[in-house]
Protein backbone atom coordinates (compact mmCIF):
# COMPACT_ATOMS: atom_id res chain seq x y z
CA UNK A 1 0.00 0.00 0.00
CA UNK A 2 1.24 3.55 -0.74
CA UNK A 3 -0.08 7.20 -0.35
CA UNK A 4 0.53 9.96 -2.40
CA UNK A 5 2.29 12.82 -0.92
CA UNK A 6 5.41 14.79 -2.43
CA UNK A 7 7.77 14.05 -4.56
CA UNK A 8 11.49 15.37 -5.58
CA UNK A 9 14.50 16.67 -3.93
CA UNK A 10 15.33 17.42 -0.02
CA UNK A 11 16.26 20.71 -0.87
CA UNK A 12 16.13 23.84 1.65
CA UNK A 13 14.44 25.88 -1.41
CA UNK A 14 11.43 23.58 -1.55
CA UNK A 15 8.38 25.42 0.01
CA UNK A 16 5.58 23.57 1.73
CA UNK A 17 3.11 24.82 -0.54
CA UNK A 18 4.74 23.08 -2.80
CA UNK A 19 5.03 19.82 -0.43
CA UNK A 20 1.22 20.14 -0.87
CA UNK A 21 0.64 20.45 -4.43
CA UNK A 22 3.68 18.12 -5.85
CA UNK A 23 2.78 14.32 -5.66
CA UNK A 24 5.02 10.70 -5.11
CA UNK A 25 4.55 7.93 -2.77
CA UNK A 26 5.60 6.75 0.67
CA UNK A 27 4.53 3.40 1.82
CA UNK A 28 2.76 2.79 4.77
CA UNK A 29 5.65 1.12 6.42
CA UNK A 30 7.42 4.39 6.36
CA UNK A 31 4.54 6.03 8.04
CA UNK A 32 4.04 3.50 10.51
CA UNK A 33 7.92 3.55 11.01
CA UNK A 34 8.06 7.62 11.57
CA UNK A 35 5.06 7.11 14.24
CA UNK A 36 7.33 5.00 16.23
CA UNK A 37 4.99 1.63 15.31
CA UNK A 38 7.98 -0.90 13.99
CA UNK A 39 5.25 -3.67 15.41
CA UNK A 40 2.48 -1.64 12.62
CA UNK A 41 5.28 -1.75 10.01
CA UNK A 42 5.84 -5.34 10.15
CA UNK A 43 4.57 -7.55 7.23
CA UNK A 44 4.02 -4.30 4.88
CA UNK A 45 5.94 -4.12 1.77
CA UNK A 46 8.19 -1.35 1.31
CA UNK A 47 10.28 0.31 -1.38
CA UNK A 48 12.99 1.46 1.23
CA UNK A 49 14.78 3.80 -1.41
CA UNK A 50 12.11 5.61 -2.34
CA UNK A 51 10.72 6.11 1.11
CA UNK A 52 13.64 7.25 1.91
CA UNK A 53 14.26 9.37 -0.54
CA UNK A 54 10.46 10.92 0.14
CA UNK A 55 11.21 11.13 3.79
CA UNK A 56 14.06 13.25 2.99
CA UNK A 57 11.92 15.95 0.87
CA UNK A 58 9.79 16.37 3.98
CA UNK A 59 12.97 16.57 6.20
CA UNK A 60 14.61 19.01 4.39
CA UNK A 61 11.14 21.26 4.75
CA UNK A 62 11.02 20.30 8.46
CA UNK A 63 14.65 22.15 8.48
CA UNK A 64 13.41 25.18 6.66
CA UNK A 65 10.41 25.66 8.96
CA UNK A 66 12.51 25.39 11.83
CA UNK A 67 14.57 27.77 10.42
CA UNK A 68 11.79 30.03 9.32
CA UNK A 69 10.43 30.15 13.07
CA UNK A 70 14.79 30.88 13.79
CA UNK A 71 14.60 33.58 11.35
CA UNK A 72 11.30 35.38 12.93
CA UNK A 73 12.57 34.76 16.55
CA UNK A 74 16.08 36.18 15.52
CA UNK A 75 14.82 39.22 14.18
CA UNK A 76 13.71 40.91 16.89
CA UNK A 77 10.35 41.82 15.63
CA UNK A 78 8.46 39.21 17.53
CA UNK A 79 6.79 40.92 20.95
CA UNK A 80 6.18 38.45 23.81
CA UNK A 81 3.82 36.65 24.02
CA UNK A 82 4.48 35.53 20.05
CA UNK A 83 7.59 35.14 20.64
CA UNK A 84 7.18 32.65 22.83
CA UNK A 85 4.36 30.88 20.39
CA UNK A 86 6.93 31.12 17.50
CA UNK A 87 9.09 29.18 19.75
CA UNK A 88 7.16 26.81 20.70
CA UNK A 89 5.79 25.97 17.05
CA UNK A 90 9.82 25.52 16.37
CA UNK A 91 9.79 22.71 19.05
CA UNK A 92 6.81 21.33 17.48
CA UNK A 93 8.84 21.20 14.52
CA UNK A 94 12.14 20.12 15.51
CA UNK A 95 10.21 16.93 17.13
CA UNK A 96 9.06 16.14 13.43
CA UNK A 97 12.66 16.22 12.41
CA UNK A 98 13.69 14.13 15.05
CA UNK A 99 11.41 11.56 14.17
CA UNK A 100 12.33 11.96 10.35
CA UNK A 101 15.60 11.71 11.12
CA UNK A 102 15.20 8.23 13.02
CA UNK A 103 13.11 6.68 10.21
CA UNK A 104 15.15 7.39 8.01
CA UNK A 105 17.99 6.00 9.69
CA UNK A 106 16.12 3.11 10.55
CA UNK A 107 15.37 2.61 6.58
CA UNK A 108 18.89 2.49 6.34
CA UNK A 109 18.65 6.08 4.53
CA UNK A 110 21.44 9.28 5.09
CA UNK A 111 19.19 12.16 6.20
CA UNK A 112 19.39 15.32 4.56
CA UNK A 113 21.71 17.86 6.18
CA UNK A 114 20.18 20.80 7.25
CA UNK A 115 21.25 24.28 5.06
CA UNK A 116 23.41 27.31 6.51
CA UNK A 117 21.09 30.01 8.13
CA UNK A 118 22.03 32.35 5.34
CA UNK A 119 20.88 29.74 2.29
CA UNK A 120 17.19 29.35 4.58
CA UNK A 121 17.07 33.90 5.31
CA UNK A 122 17.58 33.85 1.10
CA UNK A 123 15.22 31.19 -0.01
CA UNK A 124 12.53 32.93 2.46
CA UNK A 125 13.12 36.42 1.73
CA UNK A 126 14.08 37.29 5.15
CA UNK A 127 15.24 40.69 4.04
CA UNK A 128 11.77 41.80 3.28
CA UNK A 129 10.50 40.70 6.44
CA UNK A 130 9.98 44.51 7.96
CA UNK A 131 7.30 43.92 10.90
CA UNK A 132 5.63 41.33 13.09
CA UNK A 133 2.57 40.69 10.62
CA UNK A 134 5.05 40.06 7.85
CA UNK A 135 7.01 37.62 10.20
CA UNK A 136 3.76 35.77 10.89
CA UNK A 137 2.21 36.10 7.28
CA UNK A 138 5.16 33.72 6.40
CA UNK A 139 4.86 31.22 9.06
CA UNK A 140 1.09 30.77 8.56
CA UNK A 141 1.71 29.98 4.89
CA UNK A 142 4.14 27.42 5.59
CA UNK A 143 1.90 25.99 8.19
CA UNK A 144 -1.56 25.90 6.07
CA UNK A 145 0.54 24.36 3.53
CA UNK A 146 1.56 21.53 5.69
CA UNK A 147 -1.88 21.29 7.06
CA UNK A 148 -3.64 20.69 3.78
CA UNK A 149 -0.68 18.05 2.56
CA UNK A 150 -1.19 15.82 5.97
CA UNK A 151 -4.78 16.29 5.25
CA UNK A 152 -4.63 15.00 1.80
CA UNK A 153 -2.91 11.96 2.65
CA UNK A 154 -5.57 10.42 5.39
CA UNK A 155 -7.84 9.17 2.38
CA UNK A 156 -5.64 7.42 1.01
CA UNK A 157 -4.96 4.77 3.84
CA UNK A 158 -6.68 1.68 4.63
CA UNK A 159 -5.16 1.02 8.10
CA UNK A 160 -6.87 3.33 10.57
CA UNK A 161 -3.62 3.51 12.52
CA UNK A 162 -1.97 5.22 9.64
CA UNK A 163 -4.41 7.57 8.79
CA UNK A 164 -4.38 8.35 12.92
CA UNK A 165 -0.67 9.40 12.44
CA UNK A 166 -1.70 11.84 9.27
CA UNK A 167 -4.23 13.46 11.49
CA UNK A 168 -2.85 14.18 14.65
CA UNK A 169 0.32 15.88 12.13
CA UNK A 170 -2.58 17.61 10.33
CA UNK A 171 -3.90 18.85 14.05
CA UNK A 172 -0.47 20.44 15.23
CA UNK A 173 -0.13 21.84 11.97
CA UNK A 174 -3.88 23.52 11.78
CA UNK A 175 -3.66 24.15 15.71
CA UNK A 176 -0.02 26.52 14.02
CA UNK A 177 -1.86 28.09 11.39
CA UNK A 178 -4.92 29.15 13.41
CA UNK A 179 -2.89 30.51 16.55
CA UNK A 180 -0.66 32.84 13.36
CA UNK A 181 -3.70 33.97 11.85
CA UNK A 182 -5.32 34.96 15.54
CA UNK A 183 -2.29 36.92 16.15
CA UNK A 184 -2.38 38.68 12.96
CA UNK A 185 -5.52 40.05 13.88
CA UNK A 186 -7.22 38.26 11.07
CA UNK A 187 -10.90 36.24 11.49
CA UNK A 188 -11.10 31.88 11.28
CA UNK A 189 -11.72 30.91 8.50
CA UNK A 190 -15.45 31.07 7.60
CA UNK A 191 -16.54 28.27 5.92
CA UNK A 192 -16.61 24.98 7.01
CA UNK A 193 -14.38 22.22 5.60
CA UNK A 194 -11.72 25.37 5.08
CA UNK A 195 -8.49 22.47 5.21
CA UNK A 196 -7.39 19.96 2.76
CA UNK A 197 -9.60 21.08 0.15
Amino acid sequence: MSIHLFEGHASPRASRRGFLGATGTLSAVAVAMLAGNEALAQGMSNDPAKDVSILNVALGLEHEAINAYQLGAGSGLLQKPVLDVAVLFQSHHKAHRDALIATIQKMGGKPVAEASMQTYADSLKAATLKSQADVLNLAARLELGATNAYLGVIPAFENRDLAKVAGRLAADETMHYTALISALGRPLPGNALSFGG
